[in-house]
């Protein structure tokens, strides 16, 4: 029996084989191509269980990509980017995109990565259908229909950033380390790079907060982590 498909936009051929080889081995169906515009097709075509998605491509780049998926599907989404391309990165997981490895990256450290991804998508629909209302002063969050509402109007989250809001909302006033936060949403501990989590509530505090610069739902404990303030109003 086939696993689960896996899609790589990598406009590389050898880091297509690579990445492949790696995969096949443990049981995934790969699906590969090498530009973004066959990229999106492919993606109505076989609706794969993740994407590893490369952010220099010909034609339309990655960001754009994964702005297009975003728009409909809430595939997981790992970008590949030179080092170079750290603001690239920073806009990639602002539009979408659930985690990013920099080249030259490990097989077997991705694979782990792609792994993790697709455990957390999997308990996050098995458990949707026991979830409840949150609701706080200005603020209401469906956790059976994954969707935010900010003073009564729908607020669009990405997978990773609904996943950290529904975690700390659940547990109003608990400090969570930032390590430990990071575990909780990506499923990984040394495998991954926490700025990632950074960057994400970042974005996320852009969406929900009054006042980004002056957060009220989710705030910094300085030296520690971050809680989420369940008594704002």
């Amino acid at each position: 029996m086939t696993g689960p498909k896996i899609m790589i936009v990598e406009d590389d051929p050898g880091i297509v084989e690579l990445i492949a080889m790696y995969l096949e081995r443990e049981g995934f169906e790969v699906i590969a191509c090498d530009n973004g515009l066959t990229a999106l097709e492919l993606v109505l075509v076989h609706r794969p269980a993740l994407i590893v998605l490369d952010i220099l491509l010909p034609g339309l780049d990655g960001i754009e990509v994964c702005r297009q998926v975003r728009k409909n599907d809430p595939t997981p989404i790992l970008f590949l980017s030179g080092k170079s391309d750290e603001l690239d990165i920073i806009l990639g997981l602002s539009i979408g995109g659930d985690d990013y490895m920099t080249k030259p990256f490990s097989p077997s450290q991705l694979v782990a990565r792609i792994k993790a991804q697709l455990r957390r998508s999997a308990l996050l629909d098995q458990h949707r259908s026991d979830a409840q209302v949150l609701r706080f002063p200005g603020l209401e969050i469906d956790l059976a229909s994954h969707s935010v509402k900010v003073g009564g109007k729908p607020v669009q989250l990405s997978a990773k950033e609904f996943d950290l809001i529904s975690i700390m909302a659940k547990t109003p006033n608990r400090v969570y380390r930032l390590e430990q936060l990071y575990e909780l949403v990506w499923s990984l501990d040394s495998l991954g790079d926490p700025r990632t989590l950074i960057v994400h509530i970042s974005n996320l505090r852009k969406k929900i907060e009054p006042n980004p610069a002056e957060p009220k739902y989710i705030i910094t404990v300085r030296g520690f982590g971050y809680k989420f303030n369940g008594t704002y109003g």
